[in-house]
């Protein structure tokens, strides 16, 4: 089984940000299973959360390659840290009307919504992390999927401290900056206030 390693990212809110970051992750051969971005508390600065698969060798290397970007604030590896993950799937399953009821009652086990019915679909909205995700989507195969989409995972670090722009954050534990790097600055000198 593949190791996931979960990363977040801070970066400039900016035109071509995700192009040049996601560019540079398959230029360097690293497989994104999941990558996922939006605004933060300041509309200046957007946060990405990146999965990629591979050892620990690999994991150190993508977020070395992410320090060097200019527009990159800042990269936190949430691998082996407590952490909450979050994805959301549309999962259009074939439903007649003697169906229904067993598709239904699977979706009230998940916690998932019913987000549409017609005369020969439902769709079901799911959300939660990779593992109960995927077990929904088995679980539906069944019936017969007729289309899915799911969006990338998120993630944010369990406890008080917070991922945001230097000089406004609480550092979070075991993310100190690299020799020559203090918080308000990425590898390229470049200050963020």
């Amino acid at each position: 089984m593949e190791r996931l390693n979960p990363m977040a990212v801070l970066v400039r809110n900016e035109p071509g940000v995700l192009a040049r970051v996601a560019g540079l992750l398959a230029r360097r051969g690293f497989n994104i299973h999941s990558l996922a971005v939006g605004e933060t508390e300041s509309p200046d600065v957007s946060r990405m959360s990146i999965v990629v698969s591979g050892d620990s060798a690999v994991r150190e290397q993508a977020i070395k390659q992410l320090r060097r970007l200019v527009d990159v604030i800042r990269v936190t590896d949430l691998t082996g840290r407590p952490h909450v993950e979050r994805g959301l799937a549309l999962i259009k399953v074939a439903a007649p009307s003697e169906r229904r009821s067993a598709i239904i009652e699977l979706a009230n086990i998940f916690r998932a919504a019913i987000t549409h019915v017609d005369q020969g679909s439902m769709i079901v909205e799911v959300s939660g992390n990779r593992n109960k995700i995927e077990a929904m989507i088995d679980m539906m195969r069944p019936f017969g999927i007729l289309e899915m989409v799911r969006t990338g995972q998120i993630v944010m670090a369990r406890g008080q401290a917070a991922l945001r722009v230097a000089g406004q954050s609480v550092p979070l534990a075991g993310d100190e900056p690299e020799p020559g790097q203090d918080d308000q600055t990425n590898d390229n000198g470049i200050q963020y206030n």
